[in-house]
């Protein structure tokens, strides 16, 4: 696989991509490797996790520079996502010693609990967030004492590759975190089907997340699903509008809009709805769009040709739209449309910076358009009432909402959708459990 920079389609490695025989030798190497980590004492466990931690941070611009040239990421968000990596495993570090069991009060004995690894997790990770997507589940994982291989997205295997680098460095054992460049119709797809692996993860489209569900249900493996999104950001009439308006294009529009968060559906009231596009307009005019090593740029390319020609099948007349770089790379300019509720655009995620704004008129409707989506992954509304913010957010059918703000991923507090984004939570103090089965042990005292 011929690994290209999106923003120069220059090639930057040659990767051989894993073939289903090599991944069977990975599941076994992670199996032999399982009896033993799962064996390590919960403070060594810890005291592993903090070096890679460690290891990760001291690297942080290494890993930065790599995002920025296999992803197209802005230098600002690379360094920011290294930064969580390491972040990530420090926060997980402290779960080892502190992932307790229960005592439960039983007649004619005592009953405990605990929690136990589940053996190989199998990690598939997409091309959008390589770095940040892959320790979010590799950490909490390697935490519970499960072992862990990685299936890297084809086009941008580097950060995960040099994070392997790093685990083995700070001495973490052999076969416990693998990184397994292969194609998903192969790799991945064997992964899924493993008797072997006891756990997939996998943050991708709900396409293909149904078919991982269908694999692993053969073996009844236990899945998280991180998928799709169509996120609302619902402005109200007694909001900050030209806040919410001035903020509205790095909702969407962060990492070129290949984001699962994207508040790519703009609902405002109909009587701030001329004022809120006052605002925004010159906003979205005003991003900065070009190589993404330059401090200065706020938007990078698109990962590829391909997807540039998907996201361009989406836009037809835009009500107005920025600028972007001409020549080599994969851009797209930041895109603003106008369409009705029956739009391909309003209806499907786009995956790109595209947004789409529509009037409401009332808290009713604007929750209805809200929910009128398979989706329910992310969001935000604009109030100054709280009782209306409490009443929109228990009533909008989504996993993650922000009130006035933009804000879905925190480590330390969960993550995941409602409906057709996902099954299962990631991050925050639950996701251990999520990579343990509860053991019930009675014992007798008479």
């Amino acid at each position: 696989m011929k690994i290209i920079n999106p923003a120069t389609e220059e090639v930057l490695a040659d990767i051989e991509l894993a073939d289903a025989a090599e991944t069977d030798r990975a599941v076994e190497r992670a199996g032999r490797a399982f009896r033993s980590w799962r064996a390590t004492a919960p403070a060594d466990r810890a005291r592993l996790l903090r070096a890679f931690a460690a290891r990760v941070r001291e690297a942080a611009d290494v890993l930065a520079d790599l995002e920025t040239a296999n992803a197209g990421h802005t230098v600002g968000n690379a360094r920011w996502e290294a930064g969580n990596v390491s972040d990530v495993l420090e926060y997980y570090a402290a779960a080892p010693e502190r992932h307790l069991g229960s005592q439960i009060p039983v007649a004619g004995g005592i009953d405990v609990t605990f929690r136990e690894p589940l053996g190989v997790v199998g990690v598939i990770v997409p091309w959008n967030f390589p770095m940040v997507i892959m320790g979010w589940a590799a950490a909490p994982a390697l935490a519970a004492g499960n072992t862990v291989i990685v299936k890297p997205a084809e086009q941008t295997p580097l950060t995960a590759l040099k994070l392997a680098e790093l685990a083995l460095s700070a001495g973490l054992p052999e076969g416990v975190l693998q990184v397994l460049p292969g194609a998903g119709e192969v790799a991945g797809a064997r992964l899924a089907e493993h008797p072997e692996v006891a756990k997939i993860v996998f943050t991708g489209s709900t396409e293909v997340g149904r078919l991982i569900m269908a694999s692993a249900a053969k073996t009844l493996k236990r899945v998280t699903l991180e998928l799709g999104g169509k996120s609302a950001n619902i402005v109200f009439a007694d909001a900050d509008v030209e806040r919410a308006a001035k903020t509205a294009p790095g909702a969407v529009f962060d990492n070129a809009g290949q984001d699962c968060c994207a508040r790519s559906r703009i609902l405002v009231q109909r009587e701030v709805y001329d004022r809120f596009m006052e605002v925004f307009e010159p906003a979205v005019r005003d991003v900065v769009v070009g190589d993404p090593r330059d401090p200065a740029t706020e938007m990078g390319p698109l990962i590829s040709a391909e997807h540039r020609e998907r996201v361009r099948g989406y836009v037809g007349d835009p009500a107005f739209r920025g600028d972007c770089p001409q020549g080599r790379g994969f851009w797209f300019p930041p895109t603003v449309l106008t369409p009705d509720e029956r739009s391909p655009a309003w209806q499907e995620e786009i995956f790109g910076p595209v947004a789409s704004v529509m009037p409401f008129d009332d808290e009713e409707s604007a929750i209805r358009l809200a929910n009128a989506t398979p989706y329910g992954l992310s969001g935000s509304i604009w109030t100054r009432d709280v009782g209306r913010a409490l009443r929109v957010s228990r009533a909008v059918e989504s996993g993650n909402l922000s009130v006035n703000s933009h804000s879905s991923v925190r480590y330390a507090t969960p993550f995941g959708g409602f409906k057709q984004s996902g099954i299962g939570r990631e991050l925050g103090p639950d996701a251990l459990d999520a990579f343990t089965e509860i053991k019930n042990v009675f014992i007798s005292t008479d």
